[in-house]
């Protein structure tokens, strides 16, 4: 059961901090604070932490895992979106989540000022608490189902898991002697509401971006291209300036600005610039790699910010293979299926920023301008202004 919990908590902590994401984020806090919660309860604590003092053991028995419960009830009722505006359900998630939360301040209180000989009454206080707050999250999921959500049957059978876990753990904890066979099924329970429980988070968490992509409501990313715009793109910036900064390394802000996206619209039907700006974007993210922050501040203008290792000869080497790709003719479809050629005139911007503090909006139009101006000799080669300090 510690492995498959550890492989899992591995998972999660690695997606935390690839996405970066507010979601992964609270899927590695449900992960670690549950999973501690029924490590201790198996005796392994003691087996793995030779050194830890009674009172620290007891302390945690008889209240993480009231703490870990008032946390996923909560994440419980994020997970339901819609059906948490439900007065029965948001009422039960918040007050639920609160009463554990007492609930196991309570218990570690009454640990810390009790003899230790209570320790064993008050984890079956804990026991029987945790026991009854299992309800919570059932009842929950049931008036979701009620309400037309199709997934929550899904998270009903994680919550039946759920409660055989806490019997089991509990039991075990207590020194109940139940025989091997319940000790193999609370394990394979435990896993397999962790498993659930992920399953179904990733799924909702799906669902839910792509009814936000079928809603229209990703302002901050271009629908054509998929890049970041707006304050989404300034915030990546500010960003990048921070970290190269902390480096004590300069970052460079190139600007790309297309003057004849729409040349084709009128010869190859108004989705002709869509197919542009697609195929432009791929032969961008060809040229600079990926893991520079690149955006579209309006259609016609692309950003690239390169703050890893912004050496002269790193930019040069950029730029150009930034004239020589985006140089090359490609070819739109138009509506009748025929294919239309399409020369891109263009124009790029360079500048370099050796600070933190610079406005990402004044650089992105101190490169634009320098594009605009560079669209008017399309022979010259682009070289980078001085540094922002």
């Amino acid at each position: 059961m510690l492995g498959g919990m550890a492989t899992m908590a591995a998972f999660a902590l690695a997606d935390a901090i690839i996405r970066r994401s507010i979601a992964s984020a609270r899927a590695f806090a449900f992960v670690a604070s549950t999973g501690a919660a029924c490590i201790m309860l198996t005796g392994l604590a003691t087996e793995l932490f030779p050194g830890m003092p009674t009172l620290t053991l007891n302390v945690l028995r008889n209240s993480l895992g009231l703490f870990s419960g008032a946390l996923a009830l909560r994440y419980l009722g994020r997970w339901m979106g819609v059906a948490a505006e439900d007065r029965m359900v948001r009422h039960t998630v918040r007050w639920g989540s609160w009463a554990q939360f007492v609930a196991g301040c309570t218990m570690a209180l009454l640990t810390l000022s009790g003899p230790p000989e209570n320790s064993h009454r008050l984890l079956a206080t804990t026991a029987a608490l945790s026991g009854l707050f299992v309800l919570l999250p059932i009842v929950a999921t049931l008036r979701a189902i009620a309400l037309g959500d199709q997934l929550a049957k899904g998270m009903l059978g994680a919550n039946g898991l759920l409660a055989c876990m806490v019997i089991g753990l509990y039991a075990h904890g207590l020194g109940i002697d139940l025989g091997m066979v319940v000790w193999v099924l609370t394990a394979f329970c435990t896993i397999g509401f962790f498993m659930l429980g992920t399953y179904l988070g990733l799924r909702r968490d799906r669902f839910n971006r792509e009814l936000v992509r079928l809603a229209g409501l990703a302002q901050n990313d271009d629908q054509a291209t998929g890049l970041p715009k707006g304050s989404v793109l300034l915030s990546k910036m500010d960003d990048a300036f921070w970290r190269s900064a902390r480096r004590r390394q300069e970052c460079t802000v190139i600007c790309l600005h297309v003057r004849n996206l729409y040349g084709l619209a009128e010869a190859a039907g108004h989705n002709a610039d869509k197919q542009i700006l697609a195929a432009m974007t791929a032969r961008l993210r060809r040229a600079v790699g990926f893991r520079n922050v690149v955006g579209l501040y309006h259609p016609r203008c692309f950003v690239v910010v390169i703050s890893t290792e912004s050496t002269t000869r790193l930019v040069e080497k950029t730029l150009q293979r930034l004239h020589y790709l985006m140089g090359k003719p490609l070819y739109i479809q138009g509506p009748d299926g025929s294919y239309h050629a399409f020369v891109a005139v263009f124009g790029i911007g360079a500048v370099s920023v050796t600070t933190d503090k610079a406005d990402p909006a004044a650089i992105i139009d101190q490169a634009e301008h320098m594009a605009l101006a560079a669209c008017e000799q399309p022979d010259a080669k682009p070289t980078v202004a001085g540094s922002v300090a």
